[in-house]
């Protein structure tokens, strides 16, 4: 399975995908169409260790939590992630067993040599 999700309105999405120049065997989801499943999610749990490795706390809907809405446990995470397109890093980016998550370089870096 080859994919990125990501979002398609997202300016550093958009110049990832074009640095990483995924072929046409590359499934590219928009998180906004399309959530991720829970078994994707699950699988990348246990390849990072944590849901919360998973999320983004510079989104914009978490800034709005209200504070007993804040996840503490680690299932929290997974929920709000299931629930809602705007927590999860992006682009994710998966190949066979190969993946990253987010736009860190060292992450970009990695997506680029698996799709080579």
């Amino acid at each position: 399975m080859k994919r990125i999700y990501h979002l398609s309105t997202c300016s550093t999405c958009k110049k990832i995908i074009r640095e990483i120049q995924p072929t046409s065997d590359v499934e590219l989801i928009d998180i906004k169409q399309k959530l991720m499943d829970a078994e994707t999610l699950d699988w990348l749990k246990t390849k990072t260790g944590s849901y919360e490795a998973l999320f983004s706390k510079r989104a914009i809907k978490f800034r709005e939590l209200a504070p007993n809405e804040i996840p503490i446990q680690d299932i929290d995470y997974r929920k709000l992630l299931l629930k809602e397109y705007t927590f999860l890093k992006r682009p994710v980016c998966i190949d066979g067993e190969n993946f990253s998550v987010g736009n860190a370089k060292n992450e970009v870096a990695k997506a680029i040599q698996f799709y080579k």
